[in-house]
């Protein structure tokens, strides 16, 4: 109970006690009045971006998220804020000290420089007089890798790929999982989205409760932001590019960027106009727009790749015209794996010379479920769209297809064999892309859909624009409307 009478007679005291429930009920403010226990000779600049990552972690504390990923770049306060002051804050102001915690970087010594720092703020003077009641740490576990305190909880550090047998925590933090050499490492990388995917998610103490929190920067299309992205799994997703662009393919879905122009800046009271381009300057001399790209933007862009740029296509309200040309094109996969490749159609329309991209639909599913999909899909869009169908070599595929058309019955049925490599494939669409001559409709599938455009042919899923450079390719043939009224029929070419 707090004695609010002695309080009142020592302004000293009240002082005190307000602080300390200021912070109690603000992690940005804990780190705000703390900042001078660590960081005597610099001030803490603050801002939105800051404040936006704070109101996420505490979103975690109260149990709202319990999968967070957090893309930002380098020296926005993430480790300090996330490693430092966020275990410290839960431990003392909201009187958590049972919790445990496993920090996670790409190698050790980062999560222990991290750990060090946040036991130095609970020892300072500053939090002992605030917090000092609520635990101690235990003598006999207190080294850089591993402490204890006496309310039962204790932060552990490892590297990517560390042993954890034995450790569950209920937060886990990972924290710049890749550098930037071990990124640009198929073999490296792949080992680290293994260790990510299939060690670390067991090292939790309760699968219902605890939390895996993932900040770091991009530095790779198939980084572990990437691997969480491209299969769904389930992170609230803060992403803050250092530069505003309106058509960015990450959008957060709790948080909207406060931002309206684009090139507007992330956090001007520490980085303005002219650091923000002695970064990029910095970045393009050794990685290229590949690293201004990742690093700053959240957007990685891979040496050698973009064959599309999302700002040339138009983003429209409706379709085409009625009396357009249109086909479905397909691309198609039989599994139903998280990292499994996607089944896709692609619906477009041709009219007057300009090309239309009307719908996208993207699943993965058994073949029976394919089928089935494709049926759907073709009554939906009538009788009058072609559809377009891949086809494999040999009597396999031949089979395969033959299946699919006796599916479709009523509806008019091409299949041809692939040609040439996705790349290949994609570029007269990308031709067309980059004249201005294809809009998009706008629908909720835009995002997924620029996001593996942006980054074709590197991106690690390409079935979305291998099926429109099928539906592409199908609308440059000469057009046979008799076709549309006629039962189902294979063509092959």
């Amino acid at each position: 109970m707090v004695d609010m009478e002695r309080i009142l007679r020592h302004p000293e005291l009240a002082r005190l006690e307000l602080e300390r429930l200021d912070c109690e009920g603000s992690l940005l403010e804990f780190v705000r009045r703390g900042w001078h226990a660590l960081e005597p000779g610099r001030e803490f600049r603050s801002g939105w971006a800051v404040e936006a990552m704070a109101e996420h972690l505490e979103a975690v504390t109260r149990g709202e998220i319990r999968r967070l990923l957090i893309n930002v770049p380098p020296g926005c306060t993430k480790s300090m804020l996330t490693d430092v002051f966020w275990p410290a804050w839960e431990w003392g102001p909201r009187n958590r000290p049972d919790l445990r915690y496993i920090s996670v970087a790409v190698t050790q010594d980062l999560p222990i420089r991290d750990m060090v720092r946040s036991r130095d703020l609970i020892l300072s003077e500053w939090y002992a007089e605030h917090w000092g009641d609520r635990f101690e740490f235990k003598g006999d576990v207190n080294a850089k890798v591993r402490y204890e305190n006496t309310g039962k909880g204790w932060r552990h550090a490892i590297g990517v790929g560390g042993n954890v047998i034995g450790q569950r925590g209920d937060r886990i933090i990972v924290d710049d999982p890749h550098s930037r050499e071990s990124a640009e490492s198929e073999a490296k990388r792949e080992s680290t989205l293994l260790w990510f995917s299939e060690t670390l998610p067991t090292r939790l103490n309760d699968l219902d409760e605890s939390a895996i929190v993932v900040i770091m920067q991009r530095l790779h299309e198939r980084d572990v932001s990437g691997l969480i992205l491209a299969n769904e799994l389930g992170y609230e997703h803060l992403c803050l590019p250092m530069e505003y662009e309106a058509d960015h393919p990450f959008k957060s879905t709790r948080f909207t960027d406060p931002r309206t122009e684009d090139g507007e800046l992330l956090w001007p009271e520490r980085f303005g106009a002219q650091a923000v381009e002695e970064l990029k300057a910095a970045f393009r001399s050794k990685g290229g727009s590949f690293a201004e790209s990742g690093q700053l933007q959240q957007r990685p862009v891979p040496r050698g790749g973009g064959m599309f740029r999302t700002a040339d296509f138009e983003v429209v309200d409706g379709p085409a015209p009625k009396s357009a040309r249109r086909v479905r094109g397909w691309d198609l996969a039989a599994s139903t794996g998280k990292t499994a490749a996607w089944t896709v159609g692609v619906l477009m329309a041709v009219h007057g010379g300009r090309y239309w991209i009307e719908d996208v639909v993207r699943f993965r599913g058994t073949s029976h479920e394919v089928e089935t999909r494709m049926r759907a899909t073709a009554e939906r869009d009538g009788p009058a769209v072609k559809v377009s169908i891949p086809q494999d070599p040999g009597q396999a595929g031949k089979a395969q297809v033959r299946a699919l058309v006796g599916k479709l019955a009523g509806f008019n049925v091409h299949a041809s064999p692939e040609s040439g490599d996705k790349a290949t494939r994609a570029l007269p669409l990308a031709a067309q892309v980059e004249g201005g001559n294809v809009a998009v409709v706008a629908a909720p599938w835009n995002d997924a859909f620029f996001a593996e455009a942006s980054l074709f042919p590197n991106s690690e899923w390409l079935d979305q624009v291998d099926a429109a450079s099928r539906a592409f390719g199908e609308l440059l043939k000469a057009p046979a409307p008799d076709l549309a009224l006629q039962p189902a029929r294979l063509v092959t070419y």
